[in-house]
């Protein structure tokens, strides 16, 4: 929930910086519903996609407040962010709710990324690994096997905490990820990216961008300027 009619003067710098000197990697900006469709024109023609935050799994009915994929689509955005660890923490978001969202994503064709992650509790006591494969399995619907799709691995208790996981820990957490996709779908198990999400930085974006089976990062806070935005790009 952050973003004004004014922050689409950091979206244009962050596509002008991309297009001038294009980075080894694809670059999306998600902002706030609000801004989906402003943000889209103004950044049309740029290599920098639009997408939202969340939306519901019907295409449309009596959900006030509520956005749904094809909403998005008409927007403008071409993929959409689901199950983050704040629509399951906030809102108790479980697995297949979150299952049900990735498959409208995909009826309205956007690209589903899907997050999942551990607590501060569950890592604490062990369960990272249980918790976090639980909910790939219970997030993903069957139909996603052939689709384009992201996940993201953002353990809650790094997000915005300035703590993160060591390079071991997430490395670790990313292959048995890629383990259980590649068990479910065979060889089409390998080929959606899976993004690290928590506390990512310039600073240490090209250390987490190296390590095996990161194929990407899903930035929060250091989005929000293309100062910050910018050298986490770079490291791409």
């Amino acid at each position: 929930m952050h973003g004004l009619a004014a922050s689409l003067d950091e979206a244009r710098a962050i596509a002008a910086a991309v297009d001038a000197r294009p980075p080894g990697a694809r670059v999306a900006i998600c902002p706030p519903a609000t801004l989906i469709q402003r943000l889209a024109e103004q950044l049309a023609g740029s290599s920098v996609a639009v997408g939202g935050q969340d939306c519901r799994p019907e295409p449309d009915g009596a959900f006030t407040g509520c956005v749904s994929a094809e909403m998005l689509v008409d927007a403008g955005a071409s993929l959409v962010i689901l199950g983050h660890s704040e629509r399951r923490g906030y809102y108790g978001e479980t697995s297949q709710e979150v299952a049900a969202k990735v498959g409208a994503a995909l009826r309205a064709g956007l690209e589903p990324i899907v997050c999942v992650g551990e607590t501060a509790a569950e890592h604490d006591a062990g369960q990272a690994l249980e918790v976090v494969l639980r909910q790939v399995a219970g997030s993903l619907p069957d139909a996603v096997g052939e689709a384009a799709y992201c996940l993201a691995y953002e353990p809650v208790w790094a997000i915005g905490s300035g703590r993160t996981p060591t390079c071991a820990e997430i490395e670790d957490m990313h292959s048995a990820i890629r383990a259980a996709l590649s068990a479910r779908w065979g060889p089409a198990g390998f080929a959606p990216p899976i993004l690290y999400g928590g506390s990512v930085k310039g600073e240490n974006a090209a250390e987490i961008l190296g390590l095996a089976e990161v194929g990407g990062a899903l930035v929060g806070g250091a989005s929000l300027t293309a100062a910050q935005f910018l050298p986490i790009v770079r490291a791409a």
